[in-house]
């Protein structure tokens, strides 16, 4: 039974993304988001179970959409585990955000990674496609209508599968991150942010009644959602 958090709150805003935020901090954030997501976003298993399988052919070069990418630390994960598969893959991190590509114009990237400042429309409008479409932490952002709007567009630049990774808005999960990340995350937005996130993000119930027909929610420990979709022609 819920305790304080029983509604969904769509009209707070996190810090960072305010155009006027400390851009120290910032940045801060973004270099902290790898630790936080190896910790809580459990991208290992996500790749296992619903990126991998797509993967069929180790002669193909296959492609990923990163929707909102941040500090670019998901593509890189997911490429350092498709290469130990030994599988082929071109990625492709876009957010709107310059400061978001200004970060991640200054770290090393191979050749088969690319970040533009880009939104999902932009993509469409010049026709491009890929075999998957993921986001970390993109949906509790949006309103109903931007989610509808997020997903549609996806839809057509995913040929095969979409994975929406997001928080679930939990009591226990909110009072549980106030205490361990205040004791590990410093100097960036990451604590006051996250709990903002959380107040933000579905519960599962919500996110499935929110989402376009033929999506699917799923849990994922520790207070995890997915929302995945599958291509008509896959």
């Amino acid at each position: 039974m819920p305790l304080f958090l029983k509604k969904r709150d769509e009209k707070l805003t996190e810090k960072m993304d305010q155009p006027d935020c400390d851009t120290h901090l910032l940045f801060n954030t973004y270099q902290q988001f790898t630790t936080i997501n190896k910790l809580l976003s459990g991208w290992q298993r996500v790749y296992k179970k619903y990126i991998r399988p797509v993967f069929s052919d180790p002669s193909k070069e296959y492609s990923i959409l990163d929707i909102g990418c941040g500090g670019g630390d998901i593509i890189q994960l997911l490429d350092q585990l498709s290469k130990r598969d030994g599988f082929q893959v071109r990625f492709t991190g876009i957010d709107p955000d310059a400061r978001a590509i200004r970060f991640v114009s200054k770290k090393e990237s191979p050749e088969n990674i690319s970040f533009l400042q880009a939104s999902a429309s932009d993509l469409i409008k010049k026709n491009h496609s890929f075999d998957i479409v993921i986001s970390n932490h993109l949906i509790h952002h949006l309103t109903n209508s931007e989610l509808l709007t997020i997903c549609g567009e996806a839809e057509k630049l995913a040929s095969k599968r979409i994975v929406f990774n997001d928080i679930e808005r939990s009591d226990v999960g909110y009072a549980s991150f106030k205490i361990s990340a205040s004791l590990i995350f410093h100097n960036s937005f990451i604590v006051p942010d996250g709990l903002t996130s959380i107040k933000k993000s579905f519960r599962k119930e919500e996110l499935q009644n929110a989402l376009p027909d033929g999506w699917n929610v799923h849990k994922q420990f520790p207070f995890r959602l997915l929302a995945t979709h599958e291509s008509q022609t896959n």
